[in-house]
């Protein structure tokens, strides 16, 4: 049957629900897991990223978290201290779109806070992370 724009044709209303509709969606892509325990959709395709280069993403860098209760977190003014759990010789983490990508120092640069990265969390510890 052709279903073009001028196809007016109306489905009996048990063909409406959610079954009709799956018979006649686009197959689904099957992924692989690659050796390196990442996802392959390519089928052993070269994957080009060129696309993707152009996308912005935030990078933040943080240097400790706190864990308060909202009474003693109300109570903060002008001049309050808080405590991080972290360290002053500990390194900083770097965040892109707030997944841990690396880890680093700070540093001055032309009168800039920057980060010297010291260490480079690999893929497979980030996909970890994820589960």
């Amino acid at each position: 049957m052709n279903q073009g724009v001028e196809d007016s044709t109306v489905l009996p209303e048990e063909e409406t629900g959610t079954v009709a509709a799956a018979e006649h969606a686009a197959p689904l892509q099957e992924f692989e897991v690659a050796a390196d325990g990442g996802v392959d959709g390519t089928g052993g395709a070269e994957i080009n990223l060129d696309a993707l280069m152009g996308v912005h993403v935030t990078l933040s860098v943080e240097i400790g978290r706190s864990k308060m209760p909202i009474k003693q977190l109300i109570s903060l003014n002008q001049g309050s201290v808080i405590e991080l759990d972290r360290g002053v010789n500990e390194p900083l983490d770097l965040l892109v779109n707030g997944t841990l990508i690396a880890r680093g120092e700070v540093v001055v640069v032309e009168g800039q806070f920057g980060l010297r990265l010291i260490d480079v969390v690999s893929a497979s510890e980030r996909l970890k992370k994820l589960k």
